[in-house]
């Protein structure tokens, strides 16, 4: 389904009883993402909110893509599964044999359709061109401050479109955009990126190179705009097959380069290479963290277009789940076909848990049909496009169902010896990694739970094993009195077959995590465990989604990894190290983020005027929970 403009999409939404207007003036600095993030962080999602008063004149939508039903209304679709259907469908009739006239001519109304998905360029002024701004200023738009220590406002969801000179191949991506002045940002594309190397050929032509920033217009460029396409497919193509109409493109009023004819509001500009870099940042980032101030290009304003009924769209990112768990939701499920039908047949699903952060984690079932099946996928996966920067990821069998964690974690138990089912590499990880000891390179670590076959095998399982592990008891008090650096356990999921342990640690010295991993698997309490989890202190053990969205953030897998041979009755074991890192106790030189939290002053002014917001009830501010593990400082941890 094609979109007009946003304000269609807005209406489909208040139609379907997916979104709540806000007429109450919300401050864009501070106030709307403190909302935004109560709403986002109930049961399903929340609502989409359009705050109607912002002080600029223009509104803003967000979380209008934050729950499954509204993902799916954004792409129009009833399942997101239907999409990766469809290209699968395309993939199996455009690859089948064709022996004959009849065959061949059977393919051109398929062609015909394919040729409909591709962008038109249009001529004369668009939608997205009503209203010229007459002098151009970033700071008139309801530009978000999202977090304490962020470094300014950042446009959050604007999808940028550049092409590379020497080839016209356009690439529309999604970097944020700080605002420095009424025309400069900063441009924050990360070096792994396709935008990051059409600068680069600007750079060596010595020529300035255009961007055009569209925000708004129909939902389906934002999310083809995050999408992880090879270089050579055009974004717009895909928002073409999803919306099932062509995007109609025209041309910039200040830059030769071509933007969405329906978009709501269109930033033009351009880059110089020849140009210092400014220092952009902080930025509370979707991992949770704050991604850290560093050196990024200079974009230059040159022209701001919009239609007269403009929404500014916009989107949060912070401590899962936010709107972005559904964007990348949308991901998994559209790209699972290209990847069966290009890569790995043998992969039948994939799941990206929320607190994995989309590159922390992934989890995929294969279809095993011999030994070394699950190394063989690892190696393709980890050779994928943005897959390279997956840290942790796990492979299990036909049998396993991706949706029940528990029932993974009985695998993990079941099928896996630590000493040789579990793999450490390293390579590329995202720029936003910060627990590499290296700067955006790093540990992997892929966990194969698939039923062993007997090659596979190195030992006997005790056929025992699992009843046994039940009836573990940790004396917590006893561990405590031997070791006092350990603060608290949980031990909870042994009684279920889960051979896990989360152990809070207070570390004091240079390897203390290790040496500790080795004393405790000495112990008899500890005998049958097979993993401990190891976190900072004010990190509940019994949390276990935090436990988990922290350890995943905080482990370079090939560092923080540390392994107990079996020392006689069948069980090999593992630490696995999710502390904080730094230059004192593990020689870590880098920065250390912290994690993000709204201030008290913000959450105090939400609370004051909630009742004039029409949202129901008091939510109290999910920053409350997560207080207690703030680190000393602001965005870099003391």
């Amino acid at each position: 389904m094609a979109y007009r403009n946003l304000k269609e999409f807005i209406n489909k939404l208040e139609a379907e009883g997916e979104l709540i207007r806000i007429k109450e003036f919300v401050d864009p600095k501070l106030e709307i993402s403190e909302i935004t993030d109560r709403i986002s962080k109930e049961p399903g999602g929340g609502k989409a909110l359009l705050f109607e008063n912002t002080g600029t004149g223009f509104p803003v939508l967000i979380n209008s893509m934050g729950s499954y039903k509204r993902m799916c209304l954004a792409l129009g679709v009833n399942h997101l599964d239907d999409i990766g259907n469809q290209i699968e469908g395309l993939f199996k009739k455009l690859a089948s044999p064709k022996e004959g006239i009849l065959d061949k001519l059977k393919m051109l109304p398929m062609l015909g359709e394919i040729g409909s998905w591709m962008p038109k360029t249009v001529s004369g002024r668009g939608e997205c061109q009503e209203v010229v701004m007459e002098n151009p200023d970033m700071t008139k738009l309801p530009v978000l401050t999202c977090w304490p220590s962020d470094g300014g406002p950042f446009v959050t969801l604007p999808v940028i479109n550049t092409m590379e000179p020497n080839t016209g191949i356009r690439n529309v991506g999604l970097y944020r955009m700080q605002v420095f002045g009424p025309t400069l940002t900063g441009m924050h594309w990360h070096k792994h990126k396709v935008s990051a190397g059409h600068f680069n050929e600007y750079k060596k032509l010595g020529k300035l190179m255009p961007v055009a920033v569209a925000l708004g217009g129909d939902p389906a460029y934002t999310y083809a705009a995050t999408a992880p396409l090879p270089p050579n497919i055009d974004e717009y193509m895909l928002a073409g097959f999803l919306r099932k109409e062509k995007v109609k493109l025209v041309k910039c009023l200040t830059q030769d380069i071509y933007v969405p004819a329906d978009a709501d509001f269109i930033i033009e500009g351009y880059v110089d290479p020849s140009e210092d870099f400014i220092w952009e940042g902080p930025f509370g980032d979707h991992t949770g963290y704050y991604s850290l101030a560093d050196w990024y290009p200079k974009f230059h304003v040159t022209a701001i277009t919009h239609r007269k009924d403009a929404v500014y769209p916009a989107t949060i990112v912070g401590i899962p789940p936010q709107e972005d768990a559904y964007i990348g939701k949308a991901t998994e499920r559209i790209f699972i076909a290209p990847i069966k039908m290009t890569m790995m047949p043998e992969m039948m699903d994939m799941d990206m848990p929320i607190e994995g952060v989309f590159h922390n984690l992934t989890i995929i079932k294969i279809k095993k049909e011999f030994s070394g099946h699950g190394q063989k996928v690892m190696n393709a996966m980890w050779g994928a496009g943005q897959m390279m920067f997956n840290k942790i990821l796990v492979v299990a069998d036909e049998h396993a169902n991706l949706a029940d964690y528990k029932q993974l974690a009985q695998l993990f138990t079941q099928n896996v010896d630590p000493e040789h089912d579990i793999y450490t590499s390293q390579g590329p990880m995202d720029v936003l990694d910060h627990s590499c000891s290296k700067f955006a390179f790093g540990g992997k670590m892929c966990i194969d739970i698939t039923t062993k076959d007997e090659e596979e095998k190195r030992v006997n399982v005790d056929p025992d094993y699992v009843t046994k592990l039940k009836q573990v008891t940790i004396d917590t008090g006893k561990i405590k009195a031997l070791f006092p650096e350990v603060n608290d356990i949980n031990a909870t999921l042994l009684k279920d077959g889960i051979s896990f342990v989360v152990v809070e640690v207070e570390k004091n010295r240079r390897n203390h995590v290790r040496e500790l991993n080795e004393k405790l698997f000495s112990l008899e309490d500890f005998a049958l465990v097979k993993a401990i989890i190891y976190v900072e202190p004010n990190v509940d053990v019994n949390d276990l989604p935090t436990v988990i969205w922290r350890y995943a953030n905080n482990t370079d897998a090939r560092r923080d990894t540390y392994v107990v041979n079996d020392k006689g009755n069948g069980v090999s074991h593992i630490g696995l190290d999710g502390t904080r890192k730094t230059k004192e106790l593990d020689n870590f030189d880098r920065d250390w983020p912290n994690i993000i939290c709204a201030d008290d002053a913000t959450i105090a002014a939400v609370d004051a005027k909630w009742d004039k917001l029409g949202l129901g009830p008091l939510i109290k501010s999910p920053s409350i929970r997560y207080k207690k593990q703030l680190y000393k400082g602001g965005a870099v941890a003391e």
